[in-house]
């Protein structure tokens, strides 16, 4: 790009005035290699992290984590739901506190990409709209649709004024450099046709009309009009291409792992896979990742979409749902972005010229015309090392990996080698126990004469509901005649109902007859069971519950849910009896939902005091219990495996859904090498989807919190705990010589002469210290962080070095070399250094800090 002396004078001026992290008024363009931040063309690193998914008290923290993994910039959907709950009346306070998220983002010093949407898809409850839009007459979402179309750019111009008020546009200073119009509609768009184009170009000309200064983005839309950039998708994006020449390559969601579903089990992606994944989109001329999910959060509340989508939204990210660094994702990643960045000059000056080195290897060489050279060398194998020839040198490369080279002759970074340390979690006691039990029971006799809604039929359960909560009681009356054979001892009657909600309770003269649950596969189920009935007037009450609403698919708005039928009577000596279209009572919500019983205020509510133990675990029960907020600062979560299925509360604030669903899958093969699909590396099979629900401690007082849970099942209350989560080890597993970033920015080593001195690094979390060494060899020990073995070659005195070197310390290095260790333990074989460690709380002294050498 040529530029003239009079823009050079305004570049240079622009890039001198600084306001703390602040710049002033200078402009984001793109052309086709990059977004041009002050007229220079960047790599840009991003990291999704959602406001409402986390706590005020935790943006900071998560956001300073993520400056130190190198990112650039944070990207954010915004939540049209919880920012307009009610036509016109609007919420931006608390989680929800956009202009806050990004002033902490800006006071980072990091950029920002607001993805306005504002339909978002993200697991979210109906993809992030609001529920009341359903009922806008005439509307229907996501299509040249009037009606629709007015209420999202109502709703886009609230947010953009609102940023604009703020100056938190690039154009004004601000860190917003990326605003997204719409959302993944490529699908959509093409199944509607001559709508779906009309409307797409409509919210294009629209965003771009309301004049922020900063590029607009559409991911996954082929179509995406000019000057709109049109961005990528998925676990791999290398083969994306922008549909304008003149358009930068973007991948605006790179996949870091998966969400969860209740019932299902938990997804993990290996690093060493995503690694390959970002440095291949590089290498094929990307210019802009962001990873989807950096922090993932918690679905609080009923926010969770899908259906069926589980309150923890961990998704393996690199900083996981309580705030904590998940290594080694965290940590390689850190060093792979150190990588991309030394080729930064390199990467955005010219295209890549492609050579093969072999079958399944690929170099790929880009120059600046200033002489800087950088090369990615790629073995796309999935089997098989290969040692390539590249510059008359010779290359070692692993199967499935790309070797960074920032001067095209030394490897500082090997998407395969994971030299950082892994941390080890648990959930530990917290010491704080739940007192002062109490409950409350769901009275369900009187539901029919409690109602205040009964019709001929059976009705969909948003319509009635509105989502204001996820419960809809169906009640009628059957009369069964006395001359009833299975009155005398004969087979009972079944019930059969077929519904579209999510899960269902079946009670039968107010006791319980059964349950039945849906699956994300498939949007209905059927409820088949024996009754007691009597002679007489019995009662049927049906407690549909809904599990978060759909949050994708063509007119996703417009599907049902609830108690829709048929339900039938079988086995009554005159045959079958259809049930559908008798009269049906309704009841919105739960007895406990209108007395407010989540409140510390309900002092009128006649609460049952007592031990639990005594008591039978009934369905429908209202559990009430206190507790103080445990010492320290780890992160909290309630351990609520001895419970079934419901919700829960802490001083007033909604900590999720809860459900003890145990995850069916295969959880017996997990590798890196290989197009990543969910099902690679599953994890927890037999054991509940989601156990522990995060407690944010901003929610807590000292003393006395009220919690609060109610329970659809019977569960055993009385076993539910606080628990802490704290890094309890660390592990760090690294190759002698292995080459790194830091050693090739202090020009320590060449990689044909093989001179540099690799590190192992152990770090505890802030608070703690290194209390024991569990395991440590110098040599060819096997297995990975637990399981660790020696091999049959071992330096005798590794275990006793390394304990002097790290033993009392928060942080410690030490060499993998022989002459760390005194002697080479095996001559001609190359040996790696495995440790173990334990991380243990930090006495009152003060903490010593250690970089070893010998």
């Amino acid at each position: 790009m040529e530029i003239n002396s009079v823009s050079k004078l305004l570049i240079l001026f622009c890039m001198s005035l600084f306001v703390g992290s602040q710049l002033i008024h200078c402009g984001v363009t793109y052309d086709r290699k990059a977004i041009l931040i002050n007229g220079k063309r960047r790599i840009l690193i991003s990291g999704s992290i959602h406001y409402p998914r986390s706590t005020p008290d935790m943006w900071g923290d998560l956001i300073d984590k993520a400056k130190r993994g190198g990112l650039d910039v944070i990207e954010t959907y915004v939540f049209w739901d919880g920012h307009e709950p009610s036509p016109g009346k609007y919420n931006f306070e608390g989680r929800y506190d956009l202009v806050r998220f990004i002033k902490t983002v800006q006071k980072a010093g990091l950029y920002a990409h607001l993805r306005i949407g504002p339909y978002v898809c993200a697991e979210w409850n109906l993809g992030g709209f609001p529920v009341w839009l359903k009922y806008v007459p005439g509307i229907s979402f996501r299509t040249d649709n009037e009606p629709f179309k007015r209420a999202m750019q109502g709703f886009t111009e609230k947010i953009v004024e609102m940023m604009k008020s703020e100056k938190l546009y690039a154009s004004q200073g601000g860190p917003i450099i990326l605003s997204q119009i719409e959302n993944e509609y490529g699908s959509e768009s093409k199944a509607l046709g001559a709508a779906g184009y009309k409307y797409v170009t409509w919210a294009a000309s629209m965003a771009v009309g309301l004049d922020t200064g900063v590029p607009w983005v559409m991911c996954k839309e082929d179509d995406a009009p000019d000057p709109v950039i049109n961005a990528c998708n998925g676990f791999y994006c290398d083969a994306f291409s922008p549909n304008k020449p003149y358009k930068p390559k973007m991948w605006t969601e790179a996949w870091s792992g998966w969400f969860n579903e209740f019932g299902g089990t938990k997804h993990h992606r290996p690093v060493q896979d995503l690694a390959f994944a970002v440095a291949r989109f590089i290498q094929t001329g990307g210019s802009f990742i962001n990873y989807y999910m950096y922090h993932g959060g918690t679905n609080f509340g009923r926010s969770s979409g899908g259906p069926f989508i589980t309150t923890s939204y961990d998704y393996d990210a690199p900083i996981d749902e309580y705030g904590l660094i998940r290594q080694p994702k965290y940590g390689h990643l850190k060093e792979l972005h150190r990588a991309i960045k030394l080729c930064e000059e390199a990467l955005v000056s010219s295209d890549p010229t492609v050579t093969s080195l072999g079958n399944y290897q690929q170099a790929h060489v880009f120059s600046s015309g200033s002489g800087k050279c950088a090369a990615f060398l790629a073995n796309y194998n999935t089997k098989s090392s290969a040692r390539v020839v590249f510059n008359n040198m010779h290359y070692d490369l692993s199967p499935w990996s790309i070797s960074i080279l920032p001067d095209c002759r030394n490897v500082v970074f090997n998407t395969a080698r994971v030299g950082v340390q892994t941390s080890r979690t648990q959930m530990l006691p917290s010491g704080s126990e739940l007192f002062s039990w109490e409950t409350f029971n769901e009275d369900i006799s009187s539901l029919e004469d409690s109602s205040k809604m009964t019709t001929v039929g059976l009705l969909e359960q948003i319509n009635v509901t509105r989502d204001v909560t996820d419960y809809l009681w169906y009640t009628t009356s059957v009369d069964i005649s006395s001359t009833e054979s299975f009155l005398r001892g004969g087979q009972k009657p079944t019930l059969s109902v077929q519904s579209t909600g999510h899960a269902l309770h079946v009670f039968i003269n107010g006791q319980l007859s059964g349950s039945a649950f849906g699956s994300k596969e498939r949007r209905g189920f059927r409820f088949r069971g024996p009754v007691n009935l009597q002679a007489g007037k019995n009662r049927i009450a049906l407690l549909s519950v809904a599990v978060g609403l759909p949050n994708v698919g063509l007119h996703f708005e417009t599907w049902k849910t609830g108690i829709l039928g048929p339900v039938l009577l079988l086995g009554l000596d005159q045959g079958k009896r259809d049930l559908s279209w008798y009269k049906w009572s309704y009841q919105v919500g739960l007895k406990g939902e209108a007395m407010n019983l989540v409140s510390s205020d309900t002092t009128s509510v006649d609460w049952i005091q007592g031990s639990l133990a005594a008591k039978n675990q009934q369905p429908l029960t209202w559990y009430k219990a206190y507790f103080n907020a445990p010492k320290g600062n780890e992160p909290l979560a309630l351990d609520m495996r001895s419970m079934g299925k419901g919700q829960a509360w802490i001083n007033g604030q909604s900590i999720g859904r809860y459900w003890m669903a145990y995850a069916k899958g295969d959880c017996s093969v997990c590798s890196y090498p290989g197009t990543y699909r969910p099902q690679n590396c599953q994890a927890g099979c037999g054991k509940p989807t989601q156990r522990w629900y995060h407690v944010p401690r901003s929610w807590l007082k000292p003393t006395k919190n009220l919690f609060i849970a109610f329970e659809e099942l019977g569960g055993d209350a009385s076993k539910i705990s606080l628990v802490r989560r704290s890094v309890t080890g660390v592990c760090a597993d690294a190759d002698e010589h292995r080459p790194t970033v830091e050693g090739w920015r202090t020009g320590s080593y060449g990689e044909s002469k093989m001179l540099h001195q690799t590190k192992v690094h152990l770090r505890c979390a802030k608070g703690q210290s290194i209390s024991a060494i569990t395991f440590a060899s110098f040599g060819t020990p096997s297995g990975s962080c637990g399981s660790f073995q020696k091999g049959t070659c071992d330096a005798p005195n590794s275990h006793a070095i390394v304990e002097k070197a790290c033993i009392g310390q928060a942080y410690c290095s030490v060499s993998v070399s022989n002459n760390y260790f005194g002697a080479d333990p095996c001559p001609n074989k190359l040996k790696r250094l495995s440790v173990e460690a334990v991380c243990s709380p930090m006495q009152h002294q003060t903490p010593k800090f250690t970089n070893s050498t010998r």
